[in-house]
């Protein structure tokens, strides 16, 4: 149907609404790239782009902290079919001097469980020995993961850009510590849960992530159950069409669809809230951050914009605290508050992820 409206309407309809506070909401902002230099550019564009990041980012995010005193994030996941030195060489040396890092992407098609699992292993592991992932308490290499073609699990209807349909526990089992591919909307693969940080178990059939269980304060996970965060998925009513029609919200930064002030208070509107604790919302925004569309709005003054406005008017200390965050500090935060933590500036960089030492 029309923008996937069969699968996520009703579920946004009937979700809870967030609880009034007494106390400042903790904004926990992470921009997941789906970082592809090498989409429809030959290898001297991509890495033209990847220059153009190098140039022009610092003077995007310069001057700009949050509650914590970190520069603004961002997370490039690197699709590994797409693997080229200099480039990975170009991205460690760029993650050093920012606030930034790199997890997997990855796109396939007609896959088999046994070559998704290899090819994920290896990605793995040239990235760790580039110094670009992280570990966790035992040592064991750790990476998030986004989707191509957000056919995580072979949800697409059509049964393309994937194939595996134990695609969750290969992750799982290869050291990924979350998916971080959705919300898909207008795409198909769109799940029926919505605007939520939760858990599923794999299933013989496709798109298990389909349902799960929401993330909560003092509740762990089961060693079967694979972490997923969404990023906000609703219907803009402060954007509409002709008007009148509210448009969609699917967290996308794009070179049409620049961040502003109503999309931010959407997005802090409909953002993930682990239960038990409704002061931190999850604001996981996405974007594709090698298309040079998206690359204006990114490395240019809307986006500086952004991040002026979010220091005026969403880090004030009384009604908002802000924290920008990479997709692993995120997840650190989210396995924090399980475990009874309650400030996401102590629980950010905790020993459930941390970085690899530089090679």
């Amino acid at each position: 149907m029309f923008k996937a409206l069969d699968k996520w309407l009703l579920p946004y309809l009937l979700r809870a609404r967030p609880v009034r506070l007494s106390q400042p909401l903790h904004v926990v902002l992470c921009v997941c790239d789906h970082w592809e230099p090498f989409h429809g550019a030959d290898r001297a564009e991509a890495l033209a782009r990847l220059g153009q990041w190098e140039e022009q980012f610092p003077a995007v995010t310069a001057g700009f902290r949050d509650a914590d005193g970190l520069a603004p994030a961002h997370t490039f996941f690197f699709p590994v079919e797409q693997w080229d030195d200099e480039v990975i060489r170009r991205l460690h040396a760029f993650c050093q001097r920012h606030h930034t890092e790199v997890e997997i992407h990855l796109h396939h098609q007609d896959d088999t469980p046994q070559n998704l699992r290899a090819t994920l292993e290896r990605g793995r592991d040239r990235l760790a020995e580039a110094g670009l992932l992280s570990c966790d308490g035992d040592g064991r290499t750790r990476y998030g993961f986004v989707h191509g073609d957000w056919a995580l699990d072979d949800s697409h209807p059509g049964g393309g850009f994937c194939g595996v349909r134990n695609e969750l526990d290969i992750l799982r089992e290869t050291g990924c510590y979350g998916d971080f591919t959705l919300p898909s909307a207008p795409n198909p693969c769109q799940t029926r849960v919505v605007n939520s940080v939760y858990y599923a178990v794999d299933t013989p059939g496709p798109k298990s992530h389909d349902r799960g269980r929401r993330a909560a304060a003092g509740t762990f996970p089961s060693e079967r159950e694979f972490l997923l965060v969404q990023g906000p998925l609703g219907l803009n009513w402060r954007r509409r069409k002709w008007g009148l029609l509210p448009r969609l919200e699917n967290a996308e930064i794009a070179g049409a669809n620049p961040p502003s002030e109503g999309r931010m208070q959407t997005w802090i509107d409909l953002a993930p809230r682990l239960r038990g604790a409704p002061h931190v919302a999850f604001l996981k925004l996405h974007t594709h951050g090698g298309n040079p569309r998206d690359m204006k709005t990114l490395l240019g003054d809307p986006m500086r914009r952004f991040h002026a406005l979010l220091a005026e008017k969403f880090n004030d200390g009384t009604r908002y605290i802000l924290h920008y965050a990479t997709a692993r500090e995120l997840t650190n935060i989210v396995h924090g508050i399980e475990h009874g933590g309650n400030s996401p500036s102590l629980l950010r960089d905790t020993t459930y992820h941390s970085r690899i030492a530089n090679p």
